[in-house]
């Protein structure tokens, strides 16, 4: 029979002072008000190793995407495939794109969205942390299955005003505005989800998801795992041999805008309720005997946007006018790199962790909820644990209903038609042949 073993890991992943946040943001870190960390494991006994990295950072793209998982291959002796890699997508936290990097290098923007340097050492202590907890293994016999709703904590940022015209403007800490605070909770998963494994009946590891947008404010220059790393680090006292992660679910139409003003009193009060549900998740955990591990994986290929702003031509036009904000020539940048990305032909890994009982899907990038639930709806006997922010090129990813009820931002990349492609993934990778 063969022996599945797990090994975890942590790295501190924490920018400097005077690093640029979220990519944009007009105030750059000014200090740390918590610091941020990689928390990851290691699978070994299903073929190759499986690597699971879930980081307090913003988002990973392109060439930084590539670059994360090959190093961590390398130091697992596997596939570059078989990396999780997860943003958290906290805002006050780094957005780390080689290619945009470089393209704002050549305009004399060197620095300006991210530094290179600190990247490097973070993908290096990670690789390093990885080798040496590899020294540590732990015979994995059981998975545990919990789960529990989040009281107060998610809405959706689709609002019907009423007039019946849709917005979408329900962001994180949008509570102050009566209106979007009265109107309806919407489409979220009710559900944290808590994966645990175990060798005999001792709990090794945690792994807890819940979909929401994981802010309640940014951009002050705070550097910060905001509310869902507090509601970690309050689970992890409460079991401090169980190494406890975090990872955010499907949110990107998610906030906390209807239970939330952006006061800082409010971040300690939403950490409150997500630990509360992690608390409950664990005690609800029911053991099942770990078979084997599968994995499955296939290609995702999103189109790029369509628009008159996001052609070549356009995005080259900003990035290089000297009088144009830094901030739109970061994002021409980022829109340039993921251009190039998918021209080259480079698709997005979209991999599932198959444990019998239970499921792991990693999604890529600002997937709207929806997609959780037709993951969710497409296994009803099993327990599937989405994730998102995985590749963050394309932004958001609405569902053909966002599309038709008009939703755009800056932050989306790619054109409609992503929902047909992102169920036919879902098909190939989910569901057992």
């Amino acid at each position: 029979m063969t022996q599945f073993e797990l090994a975890s890991f942590t790295v501190d992943v924490t920018p400097e002072i005077g690093q640029r946040l979220m990519a944009v943001s007009a105030t750059k870190a000014k200090e740390i008000v918590d610091p941020l960390f990689a928390h990851g494991f290691v699978l070994t006994g299903a073929d190759e190793p499986i690597v699971v990295l879930a980081i307090d950072w913003c988002e990973i793209r392109n060439g930084a995407y590539d670059h994360w998982r090959d190093v961590l291959a390398e130091a697992a002796g596997t596939k570059r495939e078989r990396v999780l890699l997860s943003s958290l997508h906290q805002h006050d936290a780094p957005v780390t794109d080689i290619g945009a990097e470089n393209l704002l290098a050549r305009v004399g923007l060197a620095g300006e969205m991210f530094d290179l340097k600190f990247h490097e050492q973070c993908v290096r202590r990670a690789a390093s942390a990885l080798v040496d907890c590899l020294k540590t293994k732990r015979r994995v016999t059981h998975v545990g299955v919990g789960q529990a709703p989040v009281e107060n904590v998610a809405s959706n940022r689709r609002v019907v005003g009423p007039d019946g015209s849709v917005s979408f403007h329900r962001g994180s800490s949008s509570g102050g505005d009566p209106k979007l605070a009265a109107a309806p909770i919407g489409m979220i998963d009710p559900n944290l989800k808590t994966l645990t494994f175990f060798d005999g009946e001792t709990p090794l590891l945690s792994l807890h998801a819940y979909a929401t947008h994981p802010m309640s404010y940014y951009g002050r220059g705070g550097v910060s795992a905001d509310f869902v790393g507090m509601a970690r680090d309050l689970r992890q006292r409460d079991e401090p041999a169980v190494k406890q992660m975090y990872v955010s679910g499907c949110s990107g139409d998610v906030t906390a805008g209807k239970f939330n003003d952006g006061s800082p009193a409010n971040r300690p009060l939403l950490a409150h309720r997500l630990h509360q549900a992690m608390q409950k998740a664990w005690q609800s955990t029911e053991r099942h005997p770990l078979e084997k591990i599968g994995f499955r994986s296939t290609e995702l290929d999103l189109e790029y946007r369509k628009s008159p702003t996001h052609t070549r031509e356009a995005l080259d036009k900003v990035l290089t006018d000297p009088q144009a904000q830094v901030r739109d020539r970061i994002l021409a940048a980022m829109g340039l790199s993921s251009r190039q990305r998918v021209a080259s032909g480079r698709l997005i890994d979209f991999p599932v962790i198959d444990f019998g009982p239970a499921q792991i899907v990693l999604f890529p990038a600002e997937v709207f909820v929806g997609y959780q639930l037709i993951a969710q709806q497409m296994r009803p006997e099993s327990f599937v644990v989405s994730i998102g922010y995985g590749e963050c090129w394309p932004g958001y990813i609405p569902t053909n209903e966002a599309f038709d009820d008009g939703f755009t931002d800056v932050w989306l990349w790619v054109a409609p038609g992503a929902e047909a492609k992102i169920r036919a993934a879902l098909q190939k990778v989910l569901l057992p042949s």
